[in-house]
């Protein structure tokens, strides 16, 4: 089954990452909230995932309150909202909002948390830049500047503690977490890539991205692997997997092997994209 799920998230890596534009059949699916809407589930005992079917939102639960991981944007923010009901807690307790990257898909219903739950958003200064310039993709509301994540930041709550990596590439400010989640008590090591994707353009986007990717590799122990969009880590086959799980069963998102092989995959992807830029740019 390991093998299968790593041939899987191989094969997810090839046909997303390198996809260009959504054509307006495309965007408009993933727009839908009756299209992607997803029952919210429950991983580790205090890691929840509350986003859509193309696009991912996770809840961190600690003793001091609620941090979520990326706001979706538009009518997805309400699948956001009303999964975090759905699972018990209340969005007023939702202390931060880390912001992967400041794309549409993360970032558009950031402003609605602030305004409307008195969160605070926090976000790398090079994307906090990125929400003064034209909208990449599509146009979201723009979030009041709150807090900017620094490499090897951190960031407490209670008992709970967030670290940070920069980690540039698919956008100038791509923000990465490493955090602990717990399997009835036992203690994991978790860790989210901020911006896996190659769709951007450029030789310094893709060498930033290319020596993120490699700065990952060197990382010891991570266990776990939580995308920002559910494809990079096989989420919904593995929450399948862990609805059957037994006594004694290992939980099938600690799972470091997949997690190193995921990140080979996304190195060499990366050596290709740089030389194709290079020879673009007639380097």
């Amino acid at each position: 089954m390991k093998n299968k799920l790593i041939h899987g998230l191989v094969l997810s890596v090839a046909l997303t990452l390198f996809s260009g534009t959504l054509n307006a059949q495309e965007l408009s699916a993933n727009d839908d909230p009756e299209v992607q809407r997803v029952e919210p589930f429950q991983v580790f005992d205090n890691l929840y995932y509350v986003g859509a079917k193309w696009v991912s939102a996770w809840l961190l639960v600690s003793d001091q309150g609620l941090i979520l991981f990326d706001s979706l944007y538009g009518e997805l923010t309400d699948l956001v909202v009303d999964g975090i009901r759905e699972l018990g807690f209340d969005p007023n307790d939702i202390r931060y909002v880390v912001v992967t990257h400041a794309h549409y898909d993360h970032i558009g219903g950031a402003l609605r948390m602030q305004e409307e739950f008195g969160a605070v958003v926090l976000m790398t200064a090079e994307d906090w830049q990125m929400t003064e310039e034209p909208a990449i993709y599509q146009e979201y509301p723009k979030p009041i500047r709150h807090l900017e994540i620094t490499d090897n930041g951190s960031l407490n709550l209670g008992r709970t503690s967030l670290k940070f990596f920069k980690t540039p590439g698919h956008t100038p400010g791509v923000a990465s977490t490493q955090f602990t989640v717990y399997d009835n008590g036992y203690p994991h090591t978790a860790f989210m890539f901020g911006g896996a994707g190659l769709n951007f353009s450029g030789v310094t986007a893709a060498t930033q991205y290319l020596t993120s990717v490699s700065n990952l590799q060197i990382l010891q122990g991570i266990e776990v692997n939580i995308p920002n969009h559910e494809g990079s880590g096989d989420v919904f086959e593995r929450y399948e997997m862990l609805k059957d799980r037994q006594d004694g069963d290992p939980h099938p998102f600690v799972d470091p092997e997949s997690f190193q092989a995921w990140l080979g995959q996304l190195r060499g992807m990366a050596e290709a994209k740089l030389a194709e830029e290079q020879a673009a740019a007639g380097n």
